[in-house]
């Protein structure tokens, strides 16, 4: 996965945009499933193009429209869409948009998340008194994309995974337990973990996150 490991970052700041263009940057590519950050400038678009897949977009900072011949999707910072398949699909802003594009081709998908419908990652699970509630989104051989919710004072104890994982803080605030050093983050952040890199996380109130995992 082609980021930073072990330090807390934005993909918003990391990836801003240049006036008058559209920049991609391919974070993984297993071949068939890809992870890639889009930045916008405003006024800018992505001519429409058809795919026998659906696209997951997760948008980071600015507005985004998501176009097809018969509707338009408009999306705010910390909204997400799963594009249609087997129709043209564009993207254009007025302002600017800096997203996450994720294909999980050959997939399983939750029954929760709709092709064409805005939704925010967030509000898809509750918090629950003293618990941890976790919500497989999508998921296939090779990637797992995963909500969780931690309530005050919960968290997960120190472990290790086979992939390389990209973390998406998607409410309050948390702290990471990462190779022997504790980071805290909080919505709107990102952090990358290394495949076999012992981590742990920790709750700092009420934290909710998205884990993006290769599994290799």
């Amino acid at each position: 996965m082609n980021e930073k490991t072990g330090t807390v970052f934005r993909i918003a700041e990391d990836n801003q945009p240049v006036t008058g263009c559209t920049i991609s940057k391919a974070v993984y590519d297993n071949g068939t499933d890809y992870i890639s950050y889009f930045s916008l400038a405003k006024d800018t678009d992505i001519s429409a193009e058809i795919y026998g897949y659906h696209k997951l977009i997760l948008l980071h900072e600015g507005r985004l429209e998501v176009c097809t011949d018969t509707s338009v999707w408009t999306l705010n910072e910390g909204d997400c869409i799963l594009t249609p398949t087997d129709t043209p699909v564009g993207m254009r802003t007025d302002t600017k948009a800096i997203y996450t594009e994720i294909s999980i081709r050959r997939h399983t998908m939750n029954n929760a998340i709709k092709a064409g419908e805005v939704f925010k990652l967030a509000e898809l699970l509750p918090y629950q008194d003293g618990k941890i509630i976790n919500m497989d989104v999508a998921h296939n051989e090779k990637m797992k994309f995963v909500i969780m919710s931690f309530d005050e004072g919960t968290g997960l104890s120190e472990h290790a995974a086979p992939g390389e994982a990209l973390i998406f803080a998607l409410d309050g605030q948390g702290i990471i337990g990462y190779e022997g050093k504790e980071r805290p983050i909080k919505a709107g952040e990102n952090f990358k973990f290394a495949a076999g890199g012992k981590h742990w996380v920790k709750a700092d109130g009420k934290f909710k996150m998205a884990l993006l995992m290769t599994l290799q």
